[in-house]
């Protein structure tokens, strides 16, 4: 695959590092801010892929370039899915990590049944079409937070067939499991195939 630009519709750095992380040199991944888009792109849906859909087209209309956005949330099932496509905004429109997880806990206190998932979505439009992938990683909410690595709820997930949560995990340790790393995947094996 040929060196090409493609603009990530993120303001969020750790999501820019982690994608980054997994593409390498196949594709050079240029951020909202990297491109000189200062815009608060609104999520107002209620669905992961909705979401993912508004930040990829609403990226394209400004510029009409290829690019992608992703949107992730964390899915409790003994709450039914909770936090889900709140994930960033649980505890508030602060989007305050700290409060979340609070919050996570707190629901989950007395629960036997502590499974959970992340799920990416990501949402590219190449060539002026829009193409959707998944990631998904299975594993479960502890009681307590372990590990200062990551963002978000990391603290409290650790994914099946590891002892460690993702905020005890380097980057590389993080990527064998990631929803994102599989979603991302996906998405580099589409756009090897377009070249």
């Amino acid at each position: 695959m040929n060196q090409s630009t493609i603009i990530f519709a993120t303001n969020n750095q750790h999501k820019a590092d982690e994608i980054r992380a997994v593409i390498g040199n196949n594709l050079n991944i240029v951020t909202m801010k990297e491109a000189g888009i200062d815009i608060d792109i609104p999520e107002p849906h209620d669905t992961i892929e909705a979401n993912a859909t508004e930040k990829s087209t609403t990226i394209h209309k400004l510029t009409g370039s290829n690019c992608f956005s992703e949107d992730t949330g964390l899915e409790t099932e003994v709450l039914n899915g909770e936090p889900g496509v709140k994930s960033a905004r649980y505890a508030g429109d602060t989007k305050n990590f700290q409060a979340n997880i609070d919050k996570l806990l707190s629901k989950l206190e007395g629960k036997g049944n502590r499974k959970a998932k992340f799920r990416t979505v990501i949402s590219l439009i190449w060539n002026n079409k829009e193409y959707l992938f998944e990631g998904v990683c299975d594993g479960q909410i502890i009681e307590d937070q372990k590990g200062n690595e990551g963002f978000g709820y990391d603290p409290v997930f650790i994914p099946n067939g590891s002892s460690k949560t993702f905020a005890e995990m380097s980057m590389e340790e993080k990527n064998l499991y990631s929803h994102r790393r599989k979603a991302t995947d996906l998405l580099i094996a589409f756009l090897q195939k377009q070249s």
